[in-house]
């Protein structure tokens, strides 16, 4: 226990004067009555706190301290004089209650929390000690240090020392100390009007004496019955002159007794680190309101419990308005992820706003109950870590698409041209794609976090293969295109070549054409597919698969070539060339003589005979081998059929309509060739007309008229041997007939100036 034994509280003469005795109260800070007579909490203490005291900031650095003791001891006056507050003093002409409820203020010169509590025995609230009670349970669970007032002549009673008040408090405040070591608190009596007749060790072993017996008396919880006062309360104890009778030693020893109270390397130094409730100064006012609320409702006072939660509601405070920062912070990251763009260094600069929010919460939160600041301080990073998750998602996602797009982007770039090495390219492409992705994803992945993109990356390399697959089929694809144009083209050149022959080898040529193309087309196949690391079953489907479209191709060319309007010409061609020409190729010159019946005849059933040639595609005779050719299970012999039987019966009925009007044709020149004048009408020409025959012989002899004559000779001969006279004839006839009509209309005009018709003037009079 800690003893003052200064020689100017003894009230020696020679006592060292102090630097300064006495405190102005010009300079004292506003005080605040945080608890009225009517016993309700001020919702002031934190605007205080921080307006008026300056307080806020200042965490555990503060210490609180409180008084009690009998009404009119001078209990005011003297944190007056110690602290440099200016709470309500007692008017001595009156003797009344001065202090209602409990107030507080702040100690000039110190971070002191003093608090002026309600005197006890007042005759104002008379035998009704509740609030007495109250009080001194409330200044016990909230101060470190209880200054308690009493007079030198009322040690060793009981009533007058507050011994039945404290009793009381220690019974029903037990349960805050069910737990040895878990902090004391102070209990500094100050003996006022001290004489010094009694020793002050008498008086201290008095009161001494008296609280060990009265807390012998309590009734303890389970497991506390062996407790002793000094597990939980430290006892100090000092003396103060007569502050009416030696008001200058009075001044001195209060100084003397305000070092204690300021000056931390002082022996005696009542503010020990032991006594410190740890209450945040941020959370004083909502502790001091929990407290108070716990008392006035009469249940069971529990301070760690009510730490606990004051910890609870704070770091909640705290914890939502670093979020609130945080999520400001954020909001820079949303769109352009949720856009789909790829933010560089998200993670060390999402990893910084977060340590920034968790930094604040530390700051704020780490002086409250340190189990529920760590707890409170996992949600808050998991809440933290929950928001950036999303941005981590969406980053992975982005990240996804840019990859797949630099992959893309890759294959298409390095598969230009004809010699590459499609696994080796779409290898690398890959390589560049899964390290951009890790990397990035690897450097957004965030510390004190589970975050995992194993799946992420899982996906991705399902998506290059998809990718890789797609772009090789479509390699494939547009290999086969252009093999596949390649064969057209080779078979448009050759097979209407073939079929124009049109004779027994017809088919073998053209089969032995169509296998040569395509088997370079299958050698240039085997080649780009090795390119493209086809195995050896993707080789062998992809070679069915282009002779099949190459057979589609050939057979599709054929029936173009065997087509309606085609084919009969072919018929057509091959009767004149049977009909109009003879062995040697040379044109015939039908004469009356000539059996153009059988020839005819002959010629026609030649023609005929190749309907059956181009009925059929003929594979026999090319030893062309479908079964060993083609995929199993390829109906090649539906392919085969080019002209069915009804196809033919209509083009050879087709057919024979043009032939005969072909031999018609050929029947009308004969007769117009074979029909002659008459000599005899040929020389009565030539007598009669000896006269002209001379005129027109003078009339050539014109050069002029020669050049005519000649001109309009070769004019007639070529519209002859072109056989332009239908056409002539038609043009002159269309050119006369439009001509007449021109002049009839002129005729059918009447001319200008003349007079109209009678009755046509009738009518436009009558009108």
């Amino acid at each position: 226990m800690e003893n003052l034994n200064t020689p100017a509280l003894n009230g020696v003469a020679d006592a060292t004067p102090l630097e300064s005795t006495h405190i102005s109260s010009t300079n004292a800070y506003p005080q605040l009555q945080i608890i009225d007579e009517n016993q309700d909490f001020s919702d002031q203490v934190n605007q205080y706190m921080r307006e008026h005291w300056d307080l806020i900031d200042s965490g555990f650095d503060y210490n609180v301290v409180a008084v009690f003791g009998s009404q009119s001891t001078g209990k005011s006056t003297l944190l007056n004089n110690l602290f440099g507050t200016k709470f309500d003093v007692m008017d001595e002409k009156k003797r009344a209650q001065t202090t209602k409820g409990i107030w507080i203020s702040r100690g000039q010169g110190m971070k002191v929390l003093v608090m002026d509590v309600e005197g006890t025995d007042g005759r104002e609230r008379g035998e009704d000690q509740d609030f007495e009670r109250k009080s001194a349970l409330f200044s016990i669970a909230t101060a470190e240090a209880i200054i308690i007032n009493q007079w030198e002549n009322m040690i060793g009673l009981y009533n007058g020392a507050n011994m039945g008040l404290l009793k009381t408090v220690f019974e029903v405040n037990l349960q805050l100390f069910q737990q040895k070591g878990q902090g004391k608190t102070l209990l500094f009596f100050v003996i006022r009007d001290f004489i010094g007749n009694t020793p002050l060790e008498n008086l201290t072993s008095t009161l001494e004496n008296d609280l060990a017996k009265l807390w012998s008396g309590l009734a303890k919880p389970e497991g506390l019955e062996d407790s002793q006062i000094t597990d939980f309360f430290d006892f100090a104890f000092a003396a103060l002159p007569h502050k009416i009778l030696l008001p200058q030693k009075f001044d001195e020893g209060v100084a003397a007794l305000r070092k204690r109270f300021t000056d931390s390397s002082d022996s005696e130094y009542i503010f020990k680190p032991n006594y410190h409730k740890m209450i945040p100064a941020d959370g004083f006012s909502t502790f001091l309101q929990a407290i108070w609320e716990k008392i006035v409702t009469n249940r069971d006072l529990d301070l760690p419990t009510q730490k606990e939660l004051l910890a609870q509601y704070r770091c909640d405070e705290i914890a939502n308005a670093a979020f609130a920062v945080f999520l400001e912070a954020i909001k820079e990251f949303r769109r352009p992820i949720e856009a789909g763009s790829v933010l560089e260094g998200l993670g060390s600069r999402t990893n910084e706003i977060r340590q920034i929010a968790l930094t604040s919460f530390d700051k704020e939160a780490s002086r409250y109950h340190q189990e529920v600041y760590q707890r409170k301080r996992e949600e808050t990073l998991e809440k933290l870590n929950s928001q950036l998750h999303i941005l981590y998602l969406g980053q992975l996602k982005n990240l996804h698409k840019k990859a797949v797009a630099m992959f893309t982007g890759s294959l298409k770039e390095k598969l230009k041209g004809d010699n590459y090495d499609f696994g080796a390219i779409v290898s690398n492409s890959k390589k560049e794609a899964e390290s951009y992705f890790i990397e990035n994803a690897r450097s957004a992945t965030l510390s004190e976090t589970d975050w995992s993109f194993e799946e992420e990356t899982a996906q991705l390399n399902q998506s290059l293969e998809e990718i890789a697959q797609t772009q090789k089929r479509d390699e494939m694809k547009k290999l086969v295109n252009s093999l596949e144009k390649h064969i057209r083209t080779e078979l448009n050149d050759t097979i209407p070549i073939f079929l124009t022959r049109a004779n027994a080898d017809m088919w073998k040529e053209s089969l032995e054409s169509f296998r040569k193309v395509t088997e370079e087309s299958e050698t240039k196949l085997a080649k780009h597919a090795g390119c493209l690391n086809s195995d050896d079953n993707e080789m062998k489907q992809s070679i069915q698969n282009l002779r099949v479209r190459s057979w589609e191709i050939f057979c599709q060319k054929i029936k173009d070539e065997t087509a309606d309007h085609l084919m009969l010409l072919k018929l057509r061609n091959r009767l004149e060339e049977k009909f109009r020409y003879d062995a040697e190729g040379l044109p015939r010159v039908w004469k009356p003589e000539d059996d153009m019946d059988g020839f005819f005849r002959k010629a026609k059933e030649q023609a005929i005979q190749m309907m059956p040639l181009f009925a059929k595609i003929d594979i026999t005779e090319a030893q062309f081998e479908p079964e060993l050719y083609f995929p199993e299970g390829y109906d090649i012999g539906s392919t085969l059929t080019i002209l069915s039987n009804a196809k033919q019966q209509d083009l050879l009925s087709r057919f024979k309509k043009e032939a005969d009007a072909l031999f018609l044709e050929a029947k009308r020149s004969v007769v117009a060739t074979t029909a002659r004048v008459p000599y005899w009408v040929i020389m009565l020409i030539m007598v009669l007309g000896w006269n002209e025959f001379i005129s027109l012989f003078w009339f050539l002899m014109n050069p002029f008229n020669l050049v005519l004559a000649v001109f309009t000779g070769v004019a007639a001969y070529v519209i002859y041997a072109l056989n332009m006279v239908g056409p002539l004839n038609q043009v002159l006839s269309f050119a006369f007939n439009k001509a007449v009509l021109q002049l009839k209309a002129s005729l059918a005009q009447p001319p200008s100036g003349a007079r109209p018709p009678v009755d046509e003037i009738e009518m436009a009079s009558k009108n």
